[in-house]
């Protein structure tokens, strides 16, 4: 019998063996499309703070179980259909969140099968590595400003964290919409929240107060998109317009009384961009959100800070210090192919 035609192609992958040790580069079978998937061949994978929180064994939420194949975001190309996909065609470029989290293997690896759903076609004035640096971020701010606060021209919004990763994405967003954008950011954030187009706020040196004062007159803002939680989510709750203010939070995790927002008569909305992924429920969405946001991008409205060094599959701890140490390049993506 000849056992070499029986044999699964193989593929290289990094895969977290137990949690708190590092993810090692191992060959691991590829996947096969099931109904709905495409596999999609893996050029780059953006890496989130999430891939270290999950390393750690650091986030429950995230409901990963060792072994794991690691990696949330990807740009590739399609190279084969499952049953049932009619949106995406062999040779198709593509971006997506698309793994990593429950019991979906992640987008560190060459190959990854993955819902259609999930997928958009990849901008096309992005390069693979651009493209992988979006998902999550790009799904968040829409999800958190588009979906919950449908933030429109002319409404005053305030970005909490504006030159971090969703945070630079959220900003111009916001700004596409016809939005005026401000956004909140320590002092080597403010040229690069400035040249994304915001009015940048130092919230180290100038209270909560003093910003609602000069920015809105004391009115408050229309939104507040928050993607820092703790105090200044608290804070979140005392700089919004009364009555027709929204707040939205991507890490409105903690204990926090609602009472400055309740005597506003404003809202609040929390954002949990992984639950398509972890329920299978609402996936298409994801997918259209990805759509959408790709005409923006295409018309130059939105573009990633992308940190430029070259991090590849076989040295994925180097791309994992970088974002630990608050790599300030812009977001860190592992390039899959190499060559």
């Amino acid at each position: 019998m000849n056992t070499a035609a029986t044999e699964h192609p193989q593929m290289r992958a990094v895969v977290l063996k137990e949690f708190g040790v590092e993810p090692t580069l191992r060959s691991v079978e590829r996947p096969t499309p099931g109904p709905g998937e495409v596999l999609v061949r893996v050029e780059a994978s953006g890496v989130n703070p999430l891939d270290l929180k999950i390393k750690a064994g650091a986030a429950g939420h995230a409901r990963v179980e060792p072994p794991h194949v690691l990696g949330i975001d990807l740009a590739g190309v399609v190279t084969e259909l499952g049953p049932g996909v009619t949106r995406f065609d062999v040779g198709d470029e593509v971006y997506g969140m698309a793994g990593g989290v429950g019991d979906l293997p992640g987008t560190l690896a060459e190959y990854a099968a993955v819902d259609a759903d999930l997928l958009a076609g990849k901008p096309s004035r992005l390069t693979m590595v651009e493209a992988a640096a979006l998902p999550l971020a790009l799904i968040t701010a829409w999800e958190g400003l588009v979906d919950r606060a449908q933030v429109g021209p002319r409404e005053l919004v305030l970005v909490h964290g504006g030159a971090g990763g969703v945070g630079h994405v959220a900003v111009q967003l916001a700004l596409a919409r016809g939005a005026t954008v401000f956004a909140t950011g320590g002092e080597a954030d403010l040229p690069t929240i400035r040249d994304l187009g915001a009015e940048p706020v130092d919230y180290r040196a100038t209270t909560m107060e003093e910003y609602v004062r000069t920015a809105t007159g004391g009115e408050g803002f229309d939104v507040v998109f928050d993607t820092v939680g703790g105090q200044t989510l608290d804070l979140s709750f005392a700089a919004v317009r009364p009555y027709t203010g929204r707040v939205v939070s991507i890490l409105g995790w903690g204990e926090h009384s609602l009472a400055p927002l309740s005597f506003r008569g404003a809202s609040y909305s929390g954002v949990f961009t992984l639950l398509p992924l972890l329920t299978g429920k609402h996936r298409a969405h994801h997918g259209q959100a990805l759509e959408a946001a790709a005409k923006l991008v295409d018309r130059g409205l939105i573009t990633p800070i992308v940190d430029p060094t070259p991090y590849r599959l076989g040295a994925v701890g180097e791309a994992h210090r970088a974002v630990a140490e608050g790599s300030r390049r812009g977001k860190v993506v592992v390039g899959v192919r190499e060559g």
